[in-house]
């Protein structure tokens, strides 16, 4: 969390591959994700990162089930998925919205297809950037409760962008981003500077 121009799109940039630092290393999974070529850092982002952005991002001309596919078919194992995207859209409560055209749902559906598809190829990390900025309080609070749910059920790692703290109650860790410097905790009084 922090206040708008505090850095928090640019950290979220980094770790998700979208940026280079023009310092330091960035590590996921044991790999030095800096020394690697475009097309390896196109691979491990396919593979290792998952997505959920603030406004969802869905191809509009595919179905519910398609747009979850898509990192599986840009991986080339789409073969295989289908079963456990239907299961991950049963599992955001999407299973009756399966067939639709992504511009046939509401927001806050096509926030939990964006969810379904971010943690289609068991990534490592899934990045979201402000995922409840684009919806209403009731429909926030359902995308935020699903995330939880989701991180708890399948062992996920969530990293979430936020300027609205309340909505997400308690977490594992508070990261603030102050100056483009990054403490550990909320309160000025308790944070511990991390970067």
């Amino acid at each position: 969390m922090g206040s708008s121009g505090s850095g928090k799109s640019t950290l979220l940039n980094m770790i998700g591959l979208l940026d280079h630092p023009s310092s330091g290393k960035i590590f996921i999974d044991g790999v030095d994700t800096t020394t690697l070529n475009d097309d390896q850092i196109s691979s491990f982002r396919n593979k290792k990162l998952g997505f959920i952005f603030q406004f969802s991002n869905l191809l509009t001309d595919l179905s519910v089930l398609e747009n979850v596919l898509l990192p599986r078919q840009i991986a080339g194992t789409d073969g295989v998925a289908e079963k456990e995207a239907r299961d991950l859209l049963k599992a955001v409560g999407l299973e009756d919205q399966i067939n639709k055209r992504a511009n046939k749902i509401s927001g806050g559906q096509a926030q939990r297809v964006a969810i379904a598809r971010g943690l289609i190829n068991k990534p490592s990390i899934v990045l979201a950037d402000e995922p409840t900025g684009n919806l209403d309080s009731v429909t926030s609070e359902t995308i935020v409760q699903l995330m939880k749910s989701m991180a708890k059920k399948l062992n996920q790692t969530f990293v979430i962008v936020t300027h609205d703290r309340q909505h997400f109650g308690e977490v594992d860790k508070v990261i603030t981003i102050k100056d483009g410097k990054a403490f550990e905790g909320e309160q000025p009084s308790e944070m511990e500077v991390l970067v």
